[in-house]
């Protein structure tokens, strides 16, 4: 696997949040370099702060204090609206409870990060494109109450895919999915972010999923740690 220059980059980050007053400090101090290109893991315990490190990296969180720099942009130093369409263009979002819009049909929901980044001629075909690579195109018309769980997922994975993102976050896409359904959705899920080189960032408590990461990081205490990388330019963090 080649793997270029660090795609996400933490230097001396702290996060913390209110809790009756208090800041409870979740990110503490993380220094952190990851490769392009490969799938990252992030394991942790609930509420060791798995999702915020991925709401950081996507801009949707501010950092107490340090940068987060993501593909080569310094998202913390961006205002409010270059950094929603940086996290349009750059970012695609896979959700443990799907997020489907329920009033939009299938191929609307996929199609919908494409409207919102301009690309309103042939955005239905690309969409429509996307769609038949998680099989699910002759699901287009149907509304997200009328699938079962896995393609809810399935339709999720191919709307984070639409708009072509360089980076895949992936918040427990598995967590609401039985085994079987959550292996072949994460195997799935892999394949289309490596097939076109994408660095995919998945949040999960699942050991599965881990063993088929490239880099392994965990979360414990406020700190983040490689804990194992396979095949890839060295993760790094202090």
């Amino acid at each position: 696997m080649s793997v270029t220059e660090p795609v996400i980059r933490f230097c001396g980050v702290r996060k913390s949040y209110d809790e009756a007053g208090r800041p409870h400090v979740v990110l503490s101090d993380v220094n952190l370099e990851l490769p392009g290109g490969c799938c990252i893991a992030v394991l942790g315990r609930s509420g060791s702060g798995k999702s915020t490190l991925l709401n950081l990296v996507a801009g949707i969180d501010e950092p107490d204090h340090g940068e987060v720099v993501v593909a080569g942009v310094p998202v913390t130093r961006l205002p409010d609206r270059e950094r929603t369409l940086f996290r349009r263009h750059a970012i695609g979002f896979v959700y443990q409870f799907f997020n489907l819009i329920p009033t939009l049909s299938v191929l609307e929901n996929v199609r919908l990060p494409l409207d919102l980044t301009g690309r309103g001629a042939g955005a239905s075909m690309a969409a429509l494109a996307v769609l038949d690579r998680v099989g699910l195109a002759d699901r287009a018309g149907s509304f997200p109450d009328r699938l079962s769980g896995g393609e809810q997922q399935r339709v999720a994975i191919a709307r984070a895919l639409a708009a072509e993102p360089r980076i895949v976050l992936a918040d427990e896409p598995t967590g609401n999915l039985d085994a079987e359904t959550g292996e072949r959705i994460m195997a799935l899920l892999l394949s289309l972010t490596r097939d076109r080189g994408r660095t995919l960032l998945v949040a999960t408590h699942s050991r599965t999923v881990a063993a088929a990461a490239d880099v392994v990081l965990r979360i414990e205490d406020g700190r983040v740690a490689p804990v194992a990388v396979r095949g890839v330019a060295e993760a790094s963090s202090s």
